[in-house]
């Protein structure tokens, strides 16, 4: 599978670890946040994806620990449509403590998956399957 990725910044450019399936991306630009404040980070890159696939943006294990930060909405989904020249990805961020993300800091990473295939969604009077018994229902233990 090949990307193809431009960058408008000047930041290290992306790698994929050996040891991993998911891949690094950094700050492009350096961010100074206060509590309570969102951004949309820069991660300075156009990426066009292969037909058929997204790609997955969440923080890495680090993240929060380092920098305080939160993404928000969970998760960054980025279809393939989203391959333009002007089309740069960004983290959502929401910020839980003062903090300051130096450009190249590794904030996310990312992953390509293949797209949800087509799906029709059908009406029915009643599901035919047993019930578990609701949300929560295998317990704590």
């Amino acid at each position: 599978m090949i990307i193809k990725i431009k960058y408008h910044a000047p930041i290290e450019k992306i790698q994929r670890m050996e040891q991993g399936d998911w891949i690094d991306l950094r700050a492009a630009e350096d961010v100074t946040l206060k509590a309570g404040e969102h951004r949309l980070i820069s991660l300075g890159i156009s990426v066009r994806l292969p037909a058929g696939c997204e790609a997955h943006i969440v923080p890495r294990s680090s993240t929060f620990r380092h920098w305080g930060i939160l993404q928000t909405n969970s998760m960054g989904v980025v279809d393939e449509s989203y391959a333009g020249e002007d089309d740069i990805w960004r983290m959502s961020v929401y910020a839980v403590r003062d903090t300051q993300i130096k450009m190249n800091d590794r904030i996310c990473q990312f992953r390509v998956v293949e797209k949800m295939p087509r799906v029709i969604i059908e009406e029915v009077e009643a599901m035919d399957a047993d019930s578990r018994g609701g949300f929560g229902s295998t317990g704590m233990r």
